[in-house]
């Protein structure tokens, strides 16, 4: 009875002692609470209440490109597109859930651009804890970043090789939503993307956090592959911004998968093409959720370019040159055998602007041609006999020669140098004019001799030069484009090259061998810039490829015009215009009368009255060590003579040594013919033309 009574007494104390202890627990935490709530309470709640302003920059589709006569060259294809955009602070678990929803409601068949570093991450995520437990204790003590390097180091062959052919999908698909930036709509698909597919897509974007159906662009070129490599291309969204140009493009507010222009004029007017993205301003809470948008700026498609080109005449330039280049190549396959590509440009002689540019390759084993009208910007020829006109305008400016001087056309012999003739010896004496007429080489060596101070010829003494020569001749020849950048509006142009060693001195044959169009080698587009001053009167003009730019049109067609290329003049040639004219007279003479060495080709007297010049210039090809003689053949020319309103050159590298292979002369007849039936056909209203299916080629 004693012993019940002494358990029963210990009970209450023992729940007493646990009554206490929970009080002095409850005491603590409502302390905690107050502490909480007085001393850390607006912290708390400003972290609760933590917003943060979010800007997002959404492409607009590029701007076209048309020609002169407003028909459309480049133009983009809309087309179905399934877009992303994560929210802030998006985790890579996040986008792998993503992913591996929507694969079952899309196709993502092209898995190429998937790498094994790609294929690593995702196994880890899928793999975690298999993944990680494959390090040691000393490497679990180290970094994160260094833990993960060893783990990718730690997958197996055998890991890669589990990966099913839709996990590979899944692969394909998180890496394009990795790539996307918080906020920014991001294309995941715009390729073989069905009715079927977008309309099941949207119909369940409610369960695919960020998903969405929307519209892309393929880049079009209409008329492909007409122009196509002059135009140039864009870069792939997969490519994005080029690597050495990123850090130029990022500082600009481009997007790392932007498409951007990477050659041609795409390249070169590339801030007025990509246009003006649409910027809107976000706010997020802590949780990253969007609470708020506003719209800052509207999107606008970038400035439509207008060309200076004339896609009809581009393409009847391109039909003469192909016909008369396989012609060449046909009829005498072994003469011509390193006859494989011809040039030709058509510009306004006053304006610069290009109305036409032809750069044409065929192939002998396909017998297709390949269009590469950038040939006329970078491929560099010595042109021969084209250039004199520059040679007798150097000679009379400096007063080496006067108008009318004359000098007998006779072999010159030299000791230490090759002997220096002209291409007949039927020319006797003459004068300035004639000279050009009748293409003398002799007149333009004893002008550069002079030039060099070697003023009085007798036969089997050495060459005398006074050092000179060579620069006065390339500083006048620089004058009309010929040796330094014409300045066209292309991202790339060569500049010529001299035919020798730059490390040594130009020697005294060498400078007499420039005088004739044997030493330097020049672009086409720099001998359409050299006639073309000439033929306008002393005015270098810039060439430009695009005449205007205009703001886009809601319509079809063209918008308002937002700014014109206007005519640049580089320099004016300072000389007594009756210089000028002499040159002028000898180049109508070389196309208009007997004698002329491209009258053979004009000898009908065509109403438009040209004028130009023909060259030849002798070049050895290599092949085994073993040298074999070709043929460049140019020509330069304008019309009408009294007033031009179209200047042309064209080249023709390594012919056969042929003296009656005439490409040239065919070349430029039929290209001055295309220009002025065309302006007919346009003045009297019949513009029909044969309406050929073209190709056309797009690009994302």
């Amino acid at each position: 009875m004693t012993e019940k009574k002494k358990n029963k007494s210990h009970l209450p104390l023992r729940l007493n002692v646990l009554f206490f202890v929970i009080f002095i627990l409850f005491s603590l935490l409502i302390l905690q609470l107050g502490v909480v709530q007085i001393l850390h309470g607006e912290d708390a709640q400003a972290e609760i209440d933590r917003t943060e302003d979010v800007t997002s920059r959404t492409p607009v589709p590029r701007a076209k490109m048309y020609d002169r006569n407003g028909e459309i060259v480049v133009d983009n294809d809309l087309k179905y597109a399934i877009t992303y955009t994560p929210k802030r602070n998006v985790q890579p678990e996040d986008n792998l859930e993503i992913a591996e929803n929507l694969v079952h409601y899309m196709t993502m068949e092209d898995t190429d651009s998937v790498t094994e570093r790609d294929i690593k991450d995702y196994w880890i995520l899928k793999n975690k804890e298999e993944a990680y437990s494959r390090l040691t204790n000393s490497e679990m003590t180290l970094s994160d970043s260094e833990q993960y390097q060893l783990v990718l180091d730690k997958i197996t062959e055998e890991d890669l090789n589990s990966i099913t052919d839709q996990e590979m999908e899944v692969i394909a698909i998180k890496r394009e939503l990795d790539q996307a930036t918080q906020l920014t709509p991001h294309v995941i698909k715009n390729e073989g993307i069905t009715k079927e597919e977008y309309a099941v897509i949207a119909e369940n974007a409610h369960n695919l956090p960020g998903i969405s159906v929307s519209t892309d662009w393929d880049r079009v070129k209409v008329h492909h592959p007409t122009l196509s490599n002059l135009i140039g291309n864009i870069t792939s969204r997969n490519k994005g911004l080029p690597r050495d140009e990123m850090n130029n493009y990022l500082a600009r507010n481009y997007s790392l998968n932007d498409r951007v222009g990477e050659s041609g004029l795409e390249e070169h007017y590339e801030s007025y093409l990509q246009g003006q993205k649409e910027i809107r301003k976000h706010v997020t809470n802590s949780s990253g959720e969007v609470i708020k948008s506003e719209l800052v700026r509207e999107g606008n498609r970038g400035k439509d370019l207008m060309l200076s080109i004339d896609m009809e005449l581009q393409k009847r330039l391109d039909s003469i040159v192909q016909e008369e280049l396989k012609e060449t190549i046909t009829n005498q396959p072994y003469v011509n055998r390193y006859v494989d590509s011809a040039m030709a440009v058509m510009m306004d002689p006053k304006t610069g602007e290009v109305l036409a540019v032809s750069g044409q390759y065929y192939d002998r084993e396909s017998g297709e041609f390949s269009h590469e009208p950038y040939r006329v910007f970078h491929n560099q020829h010595p042109p021969g006999s084209t250039i004199k006109g520059a040679t007798v305008l150097a000679g009379l400016d400096s007063g080496v020669i006067k108008p009318g001087t004359r000098f007998r056309d006779q072999r010159l012999q030299f000791i230490g140098t090759p002997d220096k003739g002209s291409w007949t010896s039927t020319l006797g004496s003459p004068d300035d004019i004639t000279a050009l007429k009748r293409s003398s080489n002799v007149y333009m060596f004893r002008t550069a001799m002079r030039l060099g101070g070697h003023w009085d010829y007798i036969p089997k003494q050495r060459l005398s030069y006074n050092g000179e020569g060579y620069q006065l001749l390339s500083n006048y020849f620089k004058q009309f484009g010929l040796g330094t950048k014409t300045g066209v509006d292309y991202p790339y142009e060569a500049i010529g090259v001299r035919g020798s060693d730059k490390s040594r001195s130009v020697d005294p044959g060498e400078v007499l061998d420039m005088a004739i169009g044997q030493f330097e080698a020049y672009t086409t587009i720099q001998l359409a810039q050299y006639v073309s001053t000439i033929a306008n009167g002393g005015y270098r003009m810039a060439p430009r490829l695009v005449k205007q730019l205009h703001n886009p049109s809601d319509t079809e067609g063209l918008g308002t015009v937002y700014e014109s290329n206007k005519p640049k003049v580089l320099n004016k040639i300072e000389m007594d215009e009756r210089y000028l004219d002499r040159v002028l007279e000898g180049f109508r003479q070389v196309f208009q009368e007997p004698g002329g060495t491209a009258y053979s080709a004009f000898s009908d007297n065509p109403s438009y009255n040209p004028a130009g010049k023909t060259g030849t210039a002798e070049v050895t090809v290599y092949e085994e060590g073993k040298g074999t003689e070709t043929n460049n053949l140019s020509l330069v020319g304008f019309a009408p003579y009294e007033d031009p309103e179209v200047a042309f050159a064209i080249m023709v590298p390594h012919t056969g040594k042929d003296n009656n292979n005439k490409i040239n002369l065919n070349i430029g007849r039929k290209a001055l013919d295309a220009y002025f039936e065309l302006k007919e056909e346009r003045e009297s209203g019949n513009t029909d033309s044969d309406d050929e299916e073209e190709e056309t080629d797009s690009e994302e």
